[in-house]
């Protein structure tokens, strides 16, 4: 079986939005590291998509270029004995001194081609302009992106321009290099409607092709557009220089992404309003097809297949990338790379697949259009550590670089784009999910282990589970018995898991002043137990720790570095159990928490906060104890990332922000809209707690930067919880305003 090689590329994107330009090398950080070319190269990679972007290198003349930059980094290149694919424009629409609908913008891009040529004239790879067609439409069609054209005819003027571009680049640099060969990329995903839609998705399904059949000559007055351009504003004499002069590219790129594939539909009533357009006949919603039941997607196979056919010519998959969870990533990175073996082996001539985004990418979510800081991370994560993390696509790669193949359990399921979760949407009715509360056990896979399967955190653990098409076992303290090895030994060889994650344990701060054996059973012995049969059967552990290991003497929040100093029996035990459990296995990972809260349980402080301002009663809060709270859900979505990512060692994952109790109080009811509630400050003291309570527990990590804040998992909390109390009897039959409240959770959930 032949390996396809391995490709990779740096989410690049310079594009303009009015008078400001939104620079993806700045945000990921690798115009300031170097060190990442490195990282690149361990991967085994070939050939690596690379910037020399116009923008960067002469923003204000091509007559002041500055090559420093591109140097230091080509030439380092070189040495890793990397061939890069040099990309000049990418989603940009060139410096200020030009746009993608003026004249003078294929003639300079032209010239600064000549000049990258002849500053690095062994460069044999080039994609002067990345996606011209999806460019034109984000920036002469629907307005988003710079110069904000939003009629045909500024977007076909934007299309032409960027192949013309593309072509005089390609001549200019063949002076140079004779050799030189043109990668060109696209996005071709294809458009499915309804009926009364299916001229519309037509016309989309021709239109994609329109970069590569201009280049290829293909556009002649027989064309199924040629009466569309023309009408559009391109002349009959540029369309025969198209025609008579061509430049197919020597590798055509595809971009595909899950999204790439869209539904259009008249039922407007049916999709949410932000999906609606029109195309001045009908109007109509678009969405993703991987959304809607009912459609049969193409694929990347079916679309291959269909480049293949038209063209004749070497492929390549130049970007392919999910922004999701980890397990997801790698399935949908093997789905494509498997897809393209396949094809090869048939007699498709596909080339490679590219690891895209290597350093993740921001706010693709609002089409680049918005710094709100929203971050994909790709192969590695930039939000752990000072240096990008790798990921466990990076071991994946690496393997499939070198044999083509590679094995890890949660590769075993379905990405989520082929479970029926993956609905939101029915082709021509309603849409009526159907929830499943089914576990994920299939025997001939091994499995995820959940201990203490009746806790809130393990409940949650296998909901997430089940979302994320994780495998996994989750067992009751009956069902398991961590303290005991003989029932641990059992479980283990039963269900064979691939990881333990361990959520059992004493959870009474109080009691266990007065049951200290209990506590130290549950929460040391049983999980020193746990990472001794990992360790002997080679199973990852994770387990959790808390925020009572420290006295809270400290006036900075505690890090990871910071030595346990408990001063009651919970944190004590809770401490002997890390420095227990890293003996034995220092490949544990071992996740310091604290102060839990999510919509999924009632015993927790934002829940009990709730309720009492909706009562109307007063809240008493301690306004002297500084904690830092944590969202479940983002908790374990985290902390399954870091599992699988094989992370070990001590960890700190909270929500960011420090609050007393009072403050948090007072924050809820602020997100809640709630207002002249009211809320008793008292110093801890008047609790009378038996157990020590640290003035300071608040938890900081050094280590990673992955948790939301506070505030923000509120937003995403309070609707569902208020949605719950709302109905409850006890609540509604009090002295509160609950119309107002209503009013309040209304406009919160719509907005």
């Amino acid at each position: 079986m032949a390996i396809i090689d391995l490709w990779g590329g740096i989410e690049c994107s310079c594009n303009r939005v009015g008078e400001q330009f939104f620079d993806q090398l700045s945000r990921n950080g690798h115009r300031d590291r170097i060190s990442d070319l490195d990282l690149f190269a361990s991967l085994g990679i070939k050939k690596l998509r690379y910037p020399v972007l116009w923008e960067h290198v002469a923003p204000q003349s091509l007559d002041q270029p500055d090559w420093s930059w591109s140097d230091e980094r080509l030439h380092r290149l070189q040495e890793l004995r990397i061939e890069p694919i040099l990309g000049l424009v990418h989603h940009g629409s060139g410096p200020a001194y030009t746009n993608l609908t003026n004249a003078n913008f294929a003639p300079l891009l032209a010239q600064y081609a000549g000049m990258v040529a002849a500053r690095y004239p062994w460069a044999n790879y080039y994609t002067p302009v990345n996606e011209p067609l999806t460019t034109a439409r984000f920036s002469g069609l629907y307005g988003l992106w710079y110069p904000h054209g939003t009629s045909d005819k500024e977007f076909i003027r934007a299309l032409l321009n960027q192949l013309k571009g593309t072509k005089m680049a390609m001549q200019a640099i063949r002076q140079v290099n004779p050799n030189a060969q043109l990668i060109q990329t696209e996005d071709l995903g294809q458009t499915h409607s309804t009926s009364l839609l299916a001229y519309q998705a037509a016309f989309e399904n021709e239109r994609r092709w329109l970069s590569f059949d201009l280049l290829c000559g293909k556009v002649t007055p027989a064309h199924k557009l040629y009466k569309y351009l023309i009408k559009s504003g391109a002349t009959p004499e540029e369309l025969l220089e198209f025609e008579q002069t061509p430049l197919p590219p020597d590798i055509f790129g595809i971009n595909h992404y899950i999204t790439s594939e869209r539904y259009l539909d008249e039922h407007l009533t049916l999709f949410p309003l932000h999906t609606h357009g029109s195309n001045g006949r009908h109007k109509y919603a678009d969405v993703e097809a991987v959304r809607v039941k009912g459609i049969e997607r193409a694929g990347i196979k079916t679309l291959l297949q269909e480049v293949w056919q038209r063209y004749q010519a070497p492929i390549a998959i130049t970007e392919a990338h999910l922004g999701c969870t980890r397990e997801e990533q790698m399935r949908w990175f093997m789905e494509v790379w498997e897809t393209a073996t396949d094809l090869k082996n048939s007699g498709v001539n596909c080339l490679a697949v590219t690891a895209w985004a290597l350093l993740g990418s921001y706010d693709w979510n609002s089409l680049l259009t918005r710094n709100n800081g929203f971050y994909e991370n790709g192969i590695f994560d930039l939000r752990i550590g000072d240096q990008p993390w790798p990921t466990a696509l990076v071991p994946m790669l690496q393997s499939l670089s070198n044999t083509g193949k590679y094995h890890h359990d949660v590769l075993q399921h379905k990405g989520w784009w082929d479970r029926e979760e993956r609905y939101a949407y029915s082709h021509g009715e309603k849409y009526i999910a159907k929830p499943t509360h089914k576990p994920i056990l299939d025997k001939n896979q091994r499995p995820l282990l959940i201990t203490g399967g009746t806790g809130t955190l393990a409940k949650a653990f296998a909901r997430i589970c089940r979302d994320r098409g994780l495998s996994y076992v989750s067992l009751t303290r009956k069902q398991l018995d961590i303290a005991n090895p003989a029932s641990v030994e059992a479980a283990i060889s039963q269900y064979n898991p691939w990881a333990v994650i361990n959520t059992a344990g004493y959870v009474r701060v109080d009691d266990a002043e007065k049951d200290p054996e209990k506590c130290y059973r549950e929460n040391t012995k049983g999980p020193v137990i746990l990472a001794e049969v990992c360790r002997e059967k080679n199973i990852q552990f994770l387990t959790f720790s808390s925020d009572l290991v420290f006295d809270g003497e400290k006036a900075e929040p505690y890090t990871e570095e910071d030595t346990p100093t408990p001063r009651n029996v919970y944190g004590n035990s809770k401490a002997l159990a890390e420095s227990r459990i890293l003996k034995i296995l220092p490949d544990a990972l071992i996740i310091r928490t604290s102060a839990f809260f999510s919509s999924w349980d009632r015993y927790n402080f934002v829940y009990f906060a709730l309720k009492s301002f909706l009562q109307g009663a007063p809240f008493v809060a301690a306004n002297d104890v500084k904690i830092t709270a944590t969202y479940v859900p983002d908790l374990v979505h985290t902390a399954l990332d870091l599992l699988i990512d094989r992370a070990n060692g001590i960890w700190h994952l909270t929500n960011q922000g420090s609050y007393t109790w009072a403050e948090l109080a007072r924050l809820v009811a602020n997100v809640a809209l709630l207002k002249n509630v009211v809320i008793q400050e008292q110093p801890v003291s008047v609790f009378h707690l038996p157990a020590y309570r640290p003035k300071n527990s608040v938890l900081q990590s050094s280590r990673i930067r992955l948790m939301p804040s506070i505030e923000d998992a509120l937003h995403r909390c309070i609707p569902a919880l208020m949605q719950e109390l709302l109905k409850q009897k006890e609540v509604i039959d009090q002295d509160v305003d609950v119309l107002e409240t209503e009013e309040n959770l209304n406009r919160k959930l719509s907005g």
